[in-house]
């Protein structure tokens, strides 16, 4: 899986007040926590943070955090955006220890051309994006290929017939669907020029005729 380093400095002050004065000197309040440490409040470079989000996907990435000379490695599980201009407000980051497995999300990448696509013009579609695993994050891949070049027209993969890589514990139902192959939709063709199509007809309206009324007859209003 991908590694990258990222420095942080530890911070003594905390709160709203904190945070704001932190980010309008371009950093970013952040946290690292694991259950053999205490969580420790830290400060981030903002547009250094920015440019490792460009690069690497953030929820499966192994960051080796630089904290005052220290290094840690980590995972980061948590980013707070601002609703509506959506830059970071605060990261969580937790301390891996070797053989202790964690739930992550990895993703799912599709190989190859369908058969009922290349044969058949059928539509592939991909239900789930992303495995919830059980892991050691230290040996977690950075992606579960799934072959679908066999896959004809109606037919759907499960999470039951994909590999998993060796060490990975699968956590979502075996019977969730990964991925189906459905038929082309066929579209009715336009009438020839100048053809009106024909209307349809309209509903007979069939009652028992009334004592006294003779059939056909309508009652006036």
């Amino acid at each position: 899986m991908a590694t990258t380093t990222l420095s942080a400095k530890a911070r003594q002050t905390n709160g709203k007040g904190a945070a704001r004065s932190l980010r309008r000197d371009g950093r970013l309040p952040a946290v690292i926590y694991g259950h053999a440490r205490e969580p420790l409040s830290l400060s981030l470079g903002e547009r250094e943070f920015e440019r490792l989000l460009k690069k690497f996907a953030a929820e499966n990435t192994v960051i080796e955090l630089h904290i005052d000379g220290k290094m840690s490695r980590t995972l980061i599980r948590e980013i707070q955006r601002h609703p509506v201009r959506r830059n970071v407000l605060h990261v969580d980051f937790q301390e891996l220890v070797a053989g202790e497995r964690m739930v992550v999300r990895i993703p799912i990448v599709l190989q190859g051309i369908p058969e009922g696509v290349r044969n058949s013009g059928g539509i592939l579609s991909q239900i789930m994006q992303e495995l919830e695993c059980r892991v050691d994050p230290l040996n977690m891949p950075g992606k579960i290929d799934v072959d679908v070049t066999d896959v004809t027209i109606g037919h759907s993969i499960h999470v039951s017939e994909i590999t998993i890589p060796e060490g990975v514990e699968v956590i979502d139902e075996p019977e969730a669907t990964i991925c189906i192959v459905a038929a082309p939709k066929v579209e009715e063709e336009p009438p020839p020029a100048g053809v009106v199509p024909e209307a349809p007809a309209e509903p007979e309206l069939i009652r028992k005729p009334k004592e006294g009324e003779e059939e056909g007859e309508t009652e006036e209003t």
